[in-house]
């Protein structure tokens, strides 16, 4: 049994050697050629297995990954660091010029997309035989639904966007991961509630149905759910989360205007993260809305008035190193995450499927919002389908599927989330290049 500090130190030696070896040969963009060889090498592992069965190699390695709790890896560690880092980097002029773009996308375009991809499921996996109820099924469409913003901001390094366009994408990714978590929260609650499956409720997904529970006012299994919880479970999390994140980004900028001495600075931006996600956490507010602000804050107001060019050459050099380092082990970890899932080959037409049903609603869900918007202002030609095709998943969705309970229904929703998420970063990530150079302007590439 290898022991946590073993298990982190060879996926740093892997997520060096692999993004050397992408950095040197193949010519990939960073997280999408770990996350690719990370897939190879499982297949690899899985070929040698059925050769050899005796050597046992994918018993060894699937157990030590196994030992990494992927939800919790993610949604209670790295995402508050990575998010902080991707809106550190935000222009907050731009964001603010899109700002009706950003959110119409962020709350309506994630709660249709929600509905079309959880109905389109339904019909789907009950036509292939397998009885899902219609709850679930909205689990799934509310998992699937919000691009995640660590994949987005990664992919859109190695894209030159217009800065409005940019934004939207950019912006929309950091926010709507916090309204879908919410959305998360209440489908997972409705559907425990509604299949009597309250028992062996795992992380997130216990702390989904609690917090629905104590918005409701009590109750048990999500009986206390209705339509009022609800809306005050949006405005509590999401505005009570916002507000935590203004607050924080606001004591950190008056206490790094006061000193110039970037080591200090530094700390006390990582104090802001770590402190403000964890209190979120605590008082069931949305945690990555509150450092998305946060990181927003400092990383305009901060950077412009609080910090000597010393000091902000030394922390946007520090976060860029947290963010690389965060992301090359998280898209390696998706990559070998399919040792410990278990996909049946069942699900194989499933999850190919989901890709097109997915790809739908993220249409729907941007160019509904896009065309109202669109009878008051002028958008970047070729918004649209830019916005679609970079509307990538990842390790987000996996960790929220990885988070429900172990019902009978679990299987079939992970796999499609998989399926749905490596087709997302790889075919997606890798020629949203070509979509933007073929509908936006060819003298941006």
């Amino acid at each position: 049994m290898l022991t946590l500090f073993e298990i982190g130190a060879a996926l740093l030696v892997l997520s060096g050697a692999f993004s050397w070896i992408n950095h040197a040969y193949l010519k990939l963009p960073h997280t999408i050629g770990l996350l690719l060889m990370a897939l190879l090498a499982s297949f690899a592992l899985m070929a040698l297995q059925a050769i050899f069965p005796s050597l046992g190699l994918t018993e060894t390695v699937s157990s030590a990954i196994g030992q990494i709790d992927f939800n919790v890896t993610v949604m209670n560690g790295m995402l508050a660091f990575l998010l902080f880092a991707g809106a550190l980097h935000v222009d907050m002029k731009f964001l603010k010029s899109e700002k009706w773009a950003i959110a119409s996308m962020a709350t309506i375009g994630v709660l249709m997309s929600t509905f079309i991809v959880g109905t389109g499921f339904y019909w789907l996996v009950n036509a292939f035989g397998v009885d899902l109820p219609y709850t679930w099924a909205i689990v799934f469409g509310a998992l699937i639904s919000p691009t995640d913003p660590v994949a987005v901001l990664s992919i859109l390094k190695t894209v030159n966007l217009p800065d409005s366009l940019n934004a939207k994408i950019a912006g929309e990714s950091l926010f709507n991961d916090g309204v879908g978590v919410v959305v998360f929260a209440i489908a997972v609650a409705v559907a425990v509630g509604a299949t009597g499956t309250g028992h062996g409720v795992e992380h997130a997904a216990a702390d989904a149905i609690e917090t629905v529970q104590a918005t409701a006012g009590g109750g048990h299994g999500g009986g206390g759910v209705d339509a009022a919880s609800i809306a005050k479970l949006f405005f509590v999390e999401a505005g009570g989360g916002a507000i935590l994140g203004g607050f924080t980004g606001w004591l950190a900028y008056k206490m790094m205007a006061k000193i110039d001495e970037h080591a200090i600075e530094i700390l006390i931006t990582l104090g802001i993260v770590a402190g403000t996600y964890a209190i979120a956490q605590r008082l069931h507010l949305s945690g990555p809305i509150a450092v998305v602000i946060a990181g927003l804050l400092i990383g305009n107001k901060g950077a412009e008035f609080a910090m000597s060019d010393k000091t902000r050459t030394y922390l946007f050099g520090f976060w860029e190193m947290i963010d690389e380092i965060l992301n090359s082990v998280l898209f390696l970890l998706i990559g070998l995450e399919i040792l410990v899932l278990g996909i049946s080959p069942k699900f194989g037409l499933i999850m190919l499927l989901c890709i097109p049903l997915v790809l739908l609603a993220r249409l729907v869900a941007v160019s509904v919002p896009m065309r109202f918007l669109g009878l008051f202002k002028t958008f970047t030609k070729g918004a649209i389908p830019v916005l679609t095709w970079g509307g990538v998943r990842g390790g987000i969705s996996v960790a929220l599927a990885l988070s429900l309970p172990p019902v009978e229904y679990k299987p079939v929703i992970l796999a499609a989330t998989y399926g749905v998420v490596v087709f997302s970063i790889i075919v997606q990530g890798l020629t949203v290049k070509s979509v933007v150079k073929s509908r936006v302007n060819p003298d941006l590439l």
